[in-house]
């Protein structure tokens, strides 16, 4: 794979940002968001829209690891928004609605997909704690119980490494499915094509195709890297076992800590190039490998156009509300 040297001063890296969706990708700068989706009549279909963090509003948000935080907050908002206009985008508008959908647009705004878009996302971060933050807990306490109370400082290791195995196993079990493999097929597109950008070529699929899908500064690399420094911050001694359910708070209440730390980290080793950056980077790239595939020529076109339409500035050329696939 072909990947150019990053420097610091570099103006593009960082400039641009994504995320796959439902046959389709986000892309967003500092000043908009666009997304496009390949429709199953083979077109593109695209929004875009202006974007502003409360960080370019309020200059004193934009501190060390609080800008972390507000930046996971607003990430998460916007993947709700995209992922909910690529579920819609994606069948086209063939669908007609029901009655009771009617009444839910007029009386509320939503849609069916909407609430349903809103139960998934409950239910996810429901499973999410129970499955990264109460299990490993459990497990641990009952495995030092089996041991007669002797695991001592090893219950923090023995928990962080059921985490990292937990995280793992449900990566390579959601792998499976062919739409979501689908969807890691857009995530290398994504990769790609702001490899392509960052590195000054011009954005074509033959270009993109020669650079890597393992991108530094990859959400997956983040989640990896909250996973690590979980295990050291959990070690303190202000995190009790001897209650299961006050452990899990304290856990709860500093998570926000290790989303800034996280963030601050991601976006260091994603403007920096050397030896140490990359021991660091390196497991969150090699959990890469089962969140990306690698895309054909028609994801790469939904990236590029996304990538474009994300920055007017740098790619003026109009381009169309719909655009014929290949």
């Amino acid at each position: 794979m072909k990947n150019k040297n990053h420097t610091p001063k570099n103006p593009r890296l960082g400039a641009v940002g994504g995320q796959a969706v439902l046959e389709g990708i986000m892309m967003k700068s500092r000043g908009s968001y666009a997304i496009a989706v390949r429709r199953e009549d083979g077109t593109i279909t695209t929004q875009t829209h202006p974007y502003s963090s409360l960080r370019q509003k309020h200059k004193a948000l934009n501190i060390p690891i609080l800008r972390g935080i507000i930046n996971f907050v607003e990430m998460m908002i916007l993947s709700y928004k995209t992922l909910s206009y690529s579920a819609e985008a994606y069948g086209g508008e063939e669908i007609q609605e029901s009655r009771a959908e009617k009444w839910l647009r007029e009386k509320f705004g939503r849609s069916i997909m909407d609430i349903i878009m809103v139960i998934s996302m409950i239910l996810g971060l429901a499973l999410s704690f129970g499955l990264f933050f109460f299990l490993p807990i459990v497990t641990t306490r009952g495995l030092d119980s089996l041991t007669g109370g002797h695991l001592g400082w090893f219950k923090n290791l023995i928990e962080g490494l059921i985490k990292i195995a937990i995280f793992i196993a449900y990566l390579l079990l959601v792998s499976c499915m062919k739409d979501i493999r689908r969807t890691f097929e857009y995530h290398g597109a994504e990769h790609k094509s702001i490899f392509c950008y960052e590195a000054g070529e011009e954005l074509t699929p033959e270009n993109v195709k020669k650079y890597s899908r393992f991108h530094p500064r990859c959400g997956t690399s983040f989640l990896f890297v909250m996973l690590i420094l979980s295990i050291l911050i959990y070690s303190l001694p202000i995190f009790t076992w001897d209650n299961v359910f006050l452990r899990f708070a304290a856990k709860f209440i500093t998570l926000p800590l290790i989303v800034g730390l996280g963030y601050e980290f991601i976006m260091f080793a994603g403007k920096h190039e050397n030896v140490c950056i990359r021991i660091l980077s390196a497991p969150g790239l090699w959990m890469q490998r089962i969140t990306t595939r690698e895309p054909d020529e028609r994801q790469i076109e939904c990236a590029i156009t996304a990538l474009k339409l994300a920055l007017p500035d740098e790619f003026p050329a109009p381009s169309s509300a719909q655009a014929q696939g290949a």
